[in-house]
């Protein structure tokens, strides 16, 4: 199939963080792709193949190449002008300790053996706490100037605060609150969430980029 590819392939969904981030990396690169929006309930049998663990994002270039972690699409499609300061540490805390206490704010009923939503939520926020100090002295999350931390850390802190925004507007988070504004009102982001109608086999390719 590689061979009949004239784009990069991007099996996505839309409200999913992880591809939020990978389709803000490929926008701001400017590399084109085919965009295949999926549903995680349907997956396509293609995207089965190529990429076994059937979660998303998955970027298969022409060459064959599969890349089927957010964060690499991101090393992938973005040059070194974006890795600068702690982004490797700011990254790993928000995948691991952040995303875990999320998970279990957000859809408490689905685990065994945790906190209560409220506890989860407030060891996030002690999180959040980090990150409010950290841009009451710059713009941004590794200085003055947008990077990939800010990328792949927002969709998560989006994702946190939509799951209770009247109550999260009301936390003394005054820098992070305007932090997460500005992505989410920037036309990168805008363009990284248009609505697509469910990629099926045989539909005209639809270009993203």
């Amino acid at each position: 199939m590689s061979d009949e590819m004239t784009k990069p392939i991007l099996y996505t969904f839309r409200r999913c963080p992880y591809a939020m981030r990978a389709r803000m990396s490929l926008l701001n690169s400017g590399v084109e792709v085919e965009l295949r929006e999926v549903l995680l309930r349907d997956r396509p049998q293609h995207m089965m193949e190529i990429s076994p663990k059937g979660t998303v994002p998955v970027l298969l270039l022409q060459d064959g190449t599969v890349i089927e972690e957010s964060l690499d699409i991101m090393l992938w499609s973005l040059d070194e002008s974006w890795l600068v300061g702690d982004w490797k540490k700011h990254i790993e805390i928000n995948d691991g300790d952040f995303k875990y206490h999320l998970d279990r704010y957000k859809y408490n009923n689905r685990y065994e053996d945790v906190l209560s939503s409220e506890e989860h939520r407030d060891h996030a926020v002690a999180i959040l706490e980090t990150y409010e100090e950290v841009l009451s002295n710059q713009a941004y999350l590794c200085g003055d100037t947008i990077s990939l931390a800010d990328l792949a850390l927002s969709p998560f802190v989006r994702q946190f605060a939509n799951t209770d925004r009247e109550w999260f507007n009301q936390l003394p988070l005054l820098h992070l609150l305007k932090w997460l504004e500005g992505i989410l009102e920037s036309n990168l982001f805008r363009a990284s969430m248009v609505k697509h109608k469910q990629w099926q086999d045989g539909d005209e390719p639809v270009y993203f980029g």
